[in-house]
């Protein structure tokens, strides 16, 4: 059975007829009861009830923090600039959230704050836009553009949090108004009109995306930012403390429960893949792929304690090798056994990634060689690092899927650590060549590798100049 290349896979099949009509019905529930309750005020009850509008917006806030850290996390692993911009969607969202929270009279200030007020509006338009952002192609140079940006739009949507905040509390130029303001003014009109276009093209560029069968974030995104839009029309439209009004925050909530949901029915790992931009779900680029393997471990587990045998692994996979991963800015792409395997690239700070990989060689070896100062019996590491180019992404399907690179430079890398002397490192000529003058080496020669015609060029990496 062959293996599926990165960022294949089984395509979601299109939804059926019924599906479709069932999804159109419920999105446009929320708008016909609003144009219910626009065209008969009468049953646009009033209801007060500050504790409840406390909680309802605080949970919608708390959610869209948790998004915000996952998404961001995800975004950092993999350098993808969708998720930085999907990241800082909901960062928006939870941060004007949370001040309009501190808005309900009693919580912060003992009466209604204009600047807390409007804060939902506000943060809703910011999120709409970082949102149709996100839905733009973002392959290539634009999305390389992203993540260079990717600090300083962090820093810049928190400095506009706090100086919101700040501002409204101060209460100072447009924001002193002695009451908020109601529907249909202008600063909410305009808000909306942003609001609901962006969100408008989010949804249609959503939806034409690749979906991939083990994911439903991407049409989940869509129904979450149609949910989103119609809070921008009820916005425009809502009484405050009427039902009107109290939609909006029910579409709000509604929509990243929505996408809380899905991304739960995502499996675990990569569970935001189905958001990767292309260039992430299967994109070619160059790495350093390093192998690290414990000679004589099978003769060693043989002649040794199960428990023994336990410890010895802990020593070398959590004392020695993920210090080094991070230091280096490597990334861990499995654990096979006895053996590990390790992915440097550039979208990393710091050096090239062969530098950062050479660099992590020697520096596991150096670390492990104190770890077997005191037990001299465990069995050593040999050590091969190869660069070149690669093809990385998304492995598998459903609860197989994994993120790893294929290609011939990860055969070799894991042939040259077969044939490195133990307790040193071997590097091919492609890492060679990148090392220059930095690198101190000693030629092996052409080794003749299993499972390639050619031999491969070799070296032993004795030192680095790392400065």
């Amino acid at each position: 059975m062959s293996a599926l290349a990165p960022g294949t896979g089984p395509t979601a099949p299109p939804p059926t007829a019924g599906r479709v009509a069932w999804a159109i019905v419920l999105l446009a529930i929320p708008l016909a009861g609003l144009a219910l309750l626009i065209v008969r005020p009468a049953l646009d009850v009033e209801w007060e009830h500050q504790p409840t509008h406390f909680w309802l917006v605080l949970a919608a806030g708390a959610i869209n923090a948790a998004l915000a850290w996952a998404v961001g996390a995800a975004a950092r692993l993999r350098h993808d600039a969708r998720l930085v911009l999907v990241s800082l969607s909901f960062l928006a969202a939870a941060g004007f959230l949370a001040l309009h929270a501190l808005a309900t009279p009693g919580v912060l200030l003992s009466g209604s704050n204009t600047g807390f007020a409007l804060a939902t509006p506000v943060g809703l338009t910011i999120a709409a836009v970082f949102a149709a952002w996100s839905s733009a192609d973002l392959d290539g140079a634009h999305g390389a553009r992203v993540l260079r940006l990717a600090p300083w739009l962090v820093a810049g949507l928190v400095a506009a949090m706090l100086t919101w905040g700040a501002v409204s509390l101060l209460e100072i130029g447009p924001l002193a108004a002695a009451a908020p303001p109601e529907r249909m003014t202008i600063p909410f009109t305009l808000l909306a009109v942003v609001g609901l276009a962006c969100y408008a093209l989010a949804v249609v560029r959503y939806l034409r995306m690749p979906r991939h069968a083990a994911s439903p974030l991407p049409l989940a995104f869509a129904a979450a930012f149609t949910l989103l839009a119609e809070a921008e029309i009820a916005v425009v439209f809502g009484r405050n403390w009427h039902l009107s009004w109290w939609e909006w925050h029910v579409l709000m909530l509604a929509a990243f429960v929505v996408i809380v949901v899905a991304a739960q029915r995502s499996w675990r790992e990569e569970r935001w893949a189905g958001l990767y931009t292309q260039d992430t779900a299967a994109g070619e680029r160059e790495v350093s792929v390093l192998f690290a393997d414990l000679e004589g471990f099978t003769s060693f587990s043989e002649a040794h304690d199960p428990a023994e045998v336990t410890a010895t692994l802990n020593a070398y996979f959590t004392d020695v090798i993920p210090p080094l991963v991070e230091r280096y800015g490597g990334r861990v792409d499995r654990l096979i056994g006895d053996a590990v395997m390790v992915v440097f690239e550039d979208a990393a700070p710091g050096p090239a990634h062969a530098q950062r990989a050479a660099g992590a060689a020697l520096a596991l070896q150096r670390a492990a060689a104190a770890v077997q100062a005191a037990h001299p019996s465990w069995p050593r590491f040999r050590v091969g690092v190869n660069s070149g180019v690669a093809n990385v992404g998304i492995l598998g399907t459903g609860g197989g899927r994994t993120y790893t690179v294929i290609g011939d430079v990860v055969n070799v890398a894991s042939r040259l650590e077969g044939s490195a002397p133990v307790g040193g490192v071997a590097i091919g000529a492609g890492t060679a060549r990148r090392l220059g003058g930095s690198a101190v080496m000693r030629p092996l020669g052409a080794l003749q590798v299993k499972g390639r015609r050619a031999p491969v060029e070799a070296f032993e990496l004795i030192g680095l100049d790392e400065g």
